[in-house]
């Protein structure tokens, strides 16, 4: 007896969406007084990307940055963090109380590193990290502490849960300050020039570790001039030149072969 013929196949199964971007900023425009700083800026970041932004000194990196953690307002546009949408209208840049509820959402779901590490000073480094989840998530010393730990461990400082930020050099300081966004558990994590204040020395302690939440798979968004680092780790560089984006591609494509003039100029003068 002959075996039967296989059922006859079925359709393929629909292919899974891609996921939406974690960050997309759409047109979003920003002026202190008659100085226009951010002029129309729009990027997306994929989850697990890390972007890194460049361009010249007073371009917009940083405002854009503070745009996206709720610390400046802006005039018009959009800006999406993991799902929560903040849309300003030309010339209705309120405050509302809408507003600052999708702000309060933005900062819990974007961690920010800033440059000078801002630290408090009076408190250890173990008070430093839950100083958030105790204040802004109501948890218990006892239930937050295990998780800091962990995340002093996660960036080279278990031994230095009990001292104090002026005990340390300013590349512990920074990983301490990186370790401290990471307890509120955000969704992705942006760096405004993290090793700009450091010792040649120390910078890479601090680059490493962005290196592996980069392989845990965190999204990032740094703003820096560490060509290096943006040229080996970056899965994205977005430049930005008088307040806009003007090109954003992958590292090789930026750094080979530049479309915008400006930003080959901007490359010739830090590579």
């Amino acid at each position: 007896m002959s075996a039967s013929a296989p059922p006859p196949a079925g359709p393929p199964a629909p292919a899974s969406p891609p996921a939406p971007p974690v960050v997309k900023v759409e047109g979003v425009v920003k002026s202190f007084g008659d100085n226009r700083i951010l002029k129309g800026a729009s990027l997306e970041v994929e989850p697990r990307e890390l972007t890194v932004i460049v361009g010249p000194s007073g371009c917009g990196k940083t405002t854009l940055l503070r745009c996206l953690n709720g610390l400046e307002s802006f005039d018009a546009g959009k800006i999406t963090v993991a799902g929560i949408t903040l849309e300003m209208k030309a010339g209705n840049g309120r405050r509302t109380a809408e507003v600052a509820a999708a702000v309060h959402e933005l900062r819990l779901r974007a961690g920010m590193v800033f440059q000078s590490f801002n630290l408090f000073p009076h408190l250890t480094v173990i008070q430093n990290l839950l100083l958030g989840p105790r204040i802004v998530q109501k948890k218990s010393v006892e239930e937050a502490r295990p998780a800091a730990l962990e995340l002093l461990r996660k960036v080279g400082l278990s031994d230095k849960a009990d001292v104090y930020p002026v005990q340390l050099s300013g590349g512990q300081q920074q990983r301490v300050a990186i370790a401290r966004s990471l307890a509120m558990q955000p969704k992705v994590m942006l760096y405004d020039e993290p090793t700009s204040a450091l010792d040649p020395g120390l910078v890479d302690e601090v680059l490493g570790v962005m290196r592996d939440l980069h392989a845990e798979g965190m999204a990032q968004i740094v703003v820096t001039h560490e060509m290096r680092f943006a040229r080996s780790v970056a899965d994205q560089i977005v430049v930005f030149h008088g307040g806009e984006v003007i090109e954003a591609g992958k590292p090789e494509e930026i750094f080979t072969h530049p479309a915008d003039e400006r930003t080959r100029q901007f490359l010739k003068a830090y590579l």
